[in-house]
């Protein structure tokens, strides 16, 4: 089958309230115009096209139709659709290709965060029985995880403030006097929601070189899922994401981009790949400098990606996550393409 790479990444700046739609056109257009030309491909050469949207975030039905306007109706695309971050919709047009129905792809996500109340969007993902009609939010959930991980001597308060200030570029000194908003979480533990979008295009190895000067070859990549049964599995380990970090066999990583919104979580990620201290993470910031919804993790794939493209890197790590509290994990692996 196929090898497949990624060829080309852009997004769109992290804000807090954007104007416009929610269908995610405005923030669209400029960033497909980058990807085409990064790449030299137009819209007629893309085999095959893959978003990741929420319809509950955006509050209308089938938003991610109206996003193909930023593609423009005519002619016809082959096109499909997740309901969650776009790192899945990577997957599903990394198989298009494997699979050998098309040579190229171009995925894209967007979330615009700020069109409504967006903790209270997450609690309907909750058991509909028993959490749900407790309306905890994401943050409160997350508040807990790390509470167990303390109670357990499993990381310490400073440990979380040290991430927050390396992927936000801040001093420690001063971040622990922050007064809480999730005990133990602080507000930089916590993840800056913001509206925003990302696109990757992919393309097989063959037609990649093509293209770019390095590609991005992705050598492996698998996605697992725990039970969303908060009670049923240990919050302070992520089980899905050491079965996938075990079925790629992750070595020899130079720079790892995790999809963590929460400080603690990375260090869960961490454990669960058993990244060592000579592992970069992230370089770019993470999610902890901007967490554009369903846009998040496929813009760690893009990131990691980045630096092959740059040859700062000749192997890299991405890692996506969905649901709360780590339910549902993917990780990929990328190498330089010579």
């Amino acid at each position: 089958m196929p090898e497949v790479a990624v060829v080309g990444f852009a997004e769109a700046p992290h804000v807090r309230r954007t104007q416009g739609t929610t269908n995610g056109v405005e923030m669209l257009v400029p960033i497909f115009s980058d990807v085409y030309r990064q790449t030299g491909l137009t819209k007629q050469d893309i085999g095959f096209w893959c978003s990741g949207s929420s319809d509950y975030l955006a509050g209308r039905a089938f938003s991610f139709i109206s996003a193909i306007d930023a593609i423009g109706a005519f002619p016809p695309i082959h096109e499909s659709h997740v309901e969650m971050d776009a790192a899945w919709a990577l997957y599903e047009a990394w198989l298009k290709i494997r699979m050998g129905e098309v040579d190229t792809a171009l995925v894209y996500g967007f979330g615009k965060s700020s069109a409504g109340q967006l903790r209270r969007v997450l609690a309907l993902q909750l058991d509909p029985y028993t959490v749900a009609p407790l309306w905890p939010d994401s943050i409160s959930i997350a508040g807990l995880q790390a509470r167990m991980g303390l109670e357990a001597g499993l990381w310490s308060e400073k440990d979380l403030a040290e991430v927050a200030a390396r992927s936000r570029g801040v001093d420690i000194a001063g971040l622990l006097d922050a007064p809480y908003v999730a005990d133990p979480l602080r507000e930089h533990d916590i993840a800056p929601i913001t509206d925003g979008a990302a696109v990757i295009v992919l393309a097989s190895a063959e037609k990649a070189k093509d293209l770019v000067e390095r590609p991005a070859l992705i050598s492996g990549i698998e996605h697992r899922v725990d039970t969303p049964v908060l009670g049923a599995r240990d919050l302070t380990r992520s089980p899905s994401t050491e079965a996938a970090g075990k079925a790629l066999g992750v070595s020899d990583v130079e720079v790892a981009e995790l999809h963590a919104p929460f400080t603690h979580q990375e260090l869960i990620v961490r454990t669960a790949l058993g990244l060592g201290d000579g592992v970069r993470i992230n370089p770019s910031g993470g999610a902890l400098a901007g967490n554009p919804m369903f846009a998040a993790g496929l813009a760690r794939i893009g990131r990691a990606a980045e630096e092959i493209f740059t040859g700062r890197a000749g192997k890299t790590l991405a890692h996506a996550t969905s649901g709360p509290a780590l339910q549902q994990n993917l990780v990929a692996v990328m190498e330089g393409l010579e």
